[in-house]
C-alpha cells in the first residue's frame, strides 16, 4: 500500500523511495514530448501532410523500441499500459490457440496484471497451473520443464519481481522450454509460448529478446522515467494473437484507438535513455542499496529481509561483479511486531515515501500475495515495506532513513505494548 500525504510534502524534505511504484518524467522524455502535446496534434490516420508527420512519429519510436529489443519493428505493439500489454500477451495468445490446448503455466509470485487475467481465463474453461517460487522467489528450469504438457499453450513468468526485486533466470527458462518443444516434436512458431512481464527490468537489465528467448515481452513508461498510461508489448513474429480491443484496427489490428504520439514517444525516449545509462546506474545504485539494508539489519533487531541478499554487506563498485538475483535499487523487509501500514504513515511525516506490496494494490489492506508466496507466515506480510531507490536517491537520502527508521520502530514498538 502506497500512501502519499501532497499537502504536507510542499514544506517538508522528501525522500522518494517509491520508484517500482513510478517514476518521475525525466526532464530529456518531457522534451521530446511537448511538441506532440501542443504543435503537432495530427491523427496519424490522416493522410495529409500533419497526420502523416504523426505516422512517421510513430515508426521512428518503434523502430528505436525494436533496436533496443534487437527486434523488427513490426513485432512491438504500443499499448496505454504494462497491464493492458500483460492482457494482452494473456489472453490473446489464450484464445488465439485455444484449439492448440487450454493449459497455462504461470506463477504464485506474479503482478495482479498477470494473476488476475490467469484467474479471469480459468472461469472460462482454462487449466492455470500456479508454479511455486523458492524462498527467493525463484523458478528452476527443471520445475518449468516437469510442468509443460502436450496442451500447454503459454508460460508467463516475470523477468524482475515488482516487490521483493528477484530477478528470473528467463534465458535458463526459456531454454528448458525450448528443449521441452524439441522432445515435442514442436516448431518455434507452435505453442507452449514464453511471456515475460519486464515492467521493472527494462531499466536495468538486459532487454536483448535473442539473449533471453522470450516470445512476448511487456515493459511499460511510468517505472522507467517515461510517461504513464504508455506500454508496449513485443509479439515474436509468426505468433497469432486476438485483440482485446477493436475498432479502426491501428497498430497492427492488435490495439485499436488514436494512437497517443505523445506518449509513445515518450515511451521511447525513456527506455533509450534507460538503456544508456543501465550499466552506470546499477554500478551507482548497488552500494546505496546495500548500505539501506545493511544499516536497517543493524539498528533494527527485528528486521528480515524478503527476497534474495545479494551479499548486501559488501560494496560492489563495478557492475561486473553484480551477479546478483535482485534489482538493484530494491529493499523490501518486514519489521516483526509493526505493522506495515502504521509505519509507512510515520515514514511520512518525515517526508518518506515508500510503500507496502504492489502500487497498484494501494486501496486493499490485503498482505502481500508475493510475501506469502515466498513461503513466510502471515505477520512478516503484513510487516512488510518496499523501498525502490532511483536516479534521484542520494546516500544523504540513505542516511536520513537510517536516522529515522529505527526512531519510527521504538515508537511504534511501544504504541504495540
Amino acid at each position: 500500500m502506497v500512501i502519499y500525504n501532497f499537502q504536507a510534502m510542499s514544506s517538508k524534505k522528501i525522500v522518494y523511495l517509491d520508484h517500482a511504484a513510478a517514476t518521475p518524467l525525466d526532464s530529456k522524455v518531457k522534451e521530446a514530448m511537448l511538441p506532440y502535446l501542443e504543435s503537432e496534434y495530427g491523427n496519424p490516420g490522416g493522410i495529409y501532410t500533419v497526420g502523416r508527420k504523426a505516422k512517421e512519429t510513430i515508426d521512428s519510436a518503434r523502430e528505436i523500441v525494436a533496436k533496443i529489443l534487437s527486434c523488427t519493428a513490426a513485432e512491438i505493439i504500443f499499448t496505454g499500459s504494462g497491464t493492458e500489454s500483460d492482457n494482452l500477451a494473456i489472453f490473446g495468445v489464450a484464445r488465439g490457440y485455444a484449439d492448440h490446448g487450454k493449459h497455462i503455466i504461470t506463477t504464485t509470485f506474479e503482478h495482479h496484471a498477470v494473476l488476475n487475467p490467469c484467474k479471469a481465463l480459468q472461469k472460462e474453461g482454462y487449466d492455470v497451473e500456479f508454479l511455486k517460487v523458492d524462498a527467493d522467489g525463484l523458478i528452476t528450469p527443471e520445475q518449468l520443464k516437469a510442468a509443460i504438457r502436450p496442451d500447454t499453450i503459454l508460460v508467463s513468468i516475470m523477468y524482475a519481481n515488482n516487490e521483493v526485486g528477484t530477478i528470473e533466470p528467463i534465458a535458463e527458462l526459456t531454454r528448458a522450454l525450448q528443449e521441452k518443444k524439441k522432445e515435442m516434436g514442436r516448431k518455434q512458431n507452435d505453442p507452449p509460448f514464453f511471456h515475460t512481464d519486464a515492467c521493472q527490468a527494462a531499466g536495468y537489465l538486459d532487454m536483448n529478446i535473442k539473449n533471453l528467448g522470450v516470445d512476448l515481452v511487456t515493459i511499460n513508461g511510468s517505472k522507467i522515467y517515461g510517461p504513464k498510461g504508455t506500454g508496449a508489448l513485443y509479439v515474436r513474429r509468426g505468433l497469432r494473437l486476438t485483440p482485446l480491443i477493436y475498432g479502426g484496427g491501428q497498430e497492427m489490428k492488435m490495439r485499436s484507438g488514436t494512437e497517443n504520439v505523445a506518449g509513445i514517444v515518450g515511451l521511447a525516449k525513456a527506455l533509450q535513455i534507460a538503456q544508456e545509462e543501465k550499466e552506470k546506474e546499477v554500478a551507482r545504485l548497488i552500494p546505496l542499496r546495500n548500505k539501506l539494508i545493511a544499516g536497517i539489519m543493524e539498528k533494527i533487531p527485528n528486521a528480515i529481509l524478503n527476497g534474495p541478499a545479494d551479499n548486501y554487506s559488501l560494496s560492489f563498485a563495478r557492475l561486473g561483479d553484480w551477479q546478483g538475483r535482485r534489482l538493484p535499487n530494491n529493499v523490501n523487509i518486514s519489521i516483526l511486531d509493526i505493522e506495515g501500514e502504521a509505519m509507512l504513515l510515520y515514514l511520512d511525516e518525515y517526508g518518506i515515501c515508500a510503500s507496502t506490496g504492489s502500487a497498484c494494490d494501494s486501496q486493499s489492506f490485503d498482505p502481500s500475495h508475493v510475501i506469502l508466496a515466498l513461503g513466510k507466515p502471515l505477520k512478516f506480510a503484513r510487516a512488510s515495506m518496499r523501498f525502490t531507490l532511483g536516479r534521484s536517491t542520494t546516500e544523504e537520502d540513505i542516511n536520513y532513513v537510517l536516522e529515522k527508521l529505527p526512531e519510527i520502530v521504538q515508537k511504534l514498538g511501544k504504541i504495540s505494548h
